[in-house]
């Protein structure tokens, strides 16, 4: 009778666990060479949850979640994870060789190893090669690479909820890069033409506008004070100012936040001592500049020869070598 009692309460105590697992996930893993002490998991780019690292490199954790896609990062660089309620994922990587290096064991592991192999595939692709394609050609292109990722998971053995998500992200890369082209395209077709002119409000006091800078190249950054990526930019911009400082060139930046942010934008200039002309445009994204160059999105770099025609509608950001390449072709 006590053997039937222990087994039965053995029982109840498995099922209970079981239970209890089906309501969180387990995620553990061993990381060489760790960049930080604290990894994110992030929905988004919304912060879910941050994990110590310990010194070894090990954490273990557990997370309740909505079934879904999320990011881990780990201050350096990031990568995709799927989680379920119910899975026991281990992950192994050595973070000098990021995202060639991940493995995943346990439930849940087939689903992320498919992820990792995605992204490892992906950057094999050369798109500054794709994008040059004439629209034919690229559309085609991308069709193939779109078809090829569809077949490959259709044949995959991945939990089903996790195939319909990745068809529909599969789905929406193919038509953001279409859609990326074409805004490009447009982007092109300004080249060689006269810019629109501005004439906004200058930090140091008074106007400037387009023309009074006629008989200079001018690289003009359009940004924001609330845009994370522009600000990343900044110290870039800087050392480009100084690199170039005293050649035939100005360095404007014009500012798109909105009018009742004006304050906010002179005190975000003086105390990060940003350089170069500071300008705030007139009625930020509707300012006819702006509509003139089609912005939607920032930051956003414009190059403008000395006679007020463009260079590039669309050129490469300070952080990028070509930028340099490019400048010093101009300049030298």
């Amino acid at each position: 009778m006590k053997k039937i009692v222990l087994l039965g309460m053995f029982l109840g105590y498995s099922i209970l666990g079981v239970a209890q697992s089906n309501n969180f996930v387990i995620f553990k893993a061993e990381i060489a060479n760790k960049n930080t002490d604290f990894i994110s998991i992030r929905d988004n780019k919304k912060v879910y949850k941050k994990i110590q690292v310990n010194k070894d490199g090990f954490f273990k954790d557990t997370l309740n979640v909505k079934d879904g896609l999320y990011q881990m990062y780990d201050g350096v660089e990031v990568t995709s994870l799927y989680l379920k309620n119910g899975y026991d994922l281990s992950l192994k990587m050595d973070a000098k060789k990021f995202d060639e290096s991940i493995v995943y064991t346990g439930v849940g592991a087939n689903e992320n190893n498919y992820l990792a192999q995605a992204t490892i595939e992906d950057s094999k692709l050369d798109y500054d090669k794709i994008f040059a394609l004439k629209e034919a050609d690229f559309n085609a292109k991308v069709d193939e690479i779109s078809n090829a990722n569809l077949a490959k998971l259709e044949s995959s053995n991945l939990e089903p909820a996790f195939i319909e998500l990745q068809k529909k992200n599969i789905e929406g890369n193919k038509m953001g890069m279409k859609q990326y082209f074409g805004e490009a395209q447009k982007k092109q077709l300004l080249n060689n033409t006269m810019s629109a002119p501005f004439d906004y409000l200058n930090f140091k006091g008074g106007n400037t506008k387009l023309s009074d800078f006629k008989g200079k190249y001018v690289y003009i950054d359009v940004w924001a004070t609330w845009c994370g990526p522009c600000r990343a930019e900044i110290p870039f911009l800087k050392k480009t100012e100084e690199k170039y400082e005293g050649k035939n060139i100005a360095f404007v930046s014009i500012s798109v936040d909105v009018q009742k942010d004006f304050e906010k934008w002179k005190k975000f200039v003086a105390e990060k001592q940003l350089g170069g002309v500071q300008l705030f445009a007139d009625k930020d994204w509707n300012s006819d500049f702006m509509k003139s160059y089609s912005i939607n999105s920032i930051p956003r770099f414009i190059l403008i020869d000395p006679t007020g025609k463009i260079v590039s509608a669309d050129a490469a950001r300070p952080s990028s070598p070509k930028l340099s390449e490019q400048l010093d072709a101009l300049l030298k």
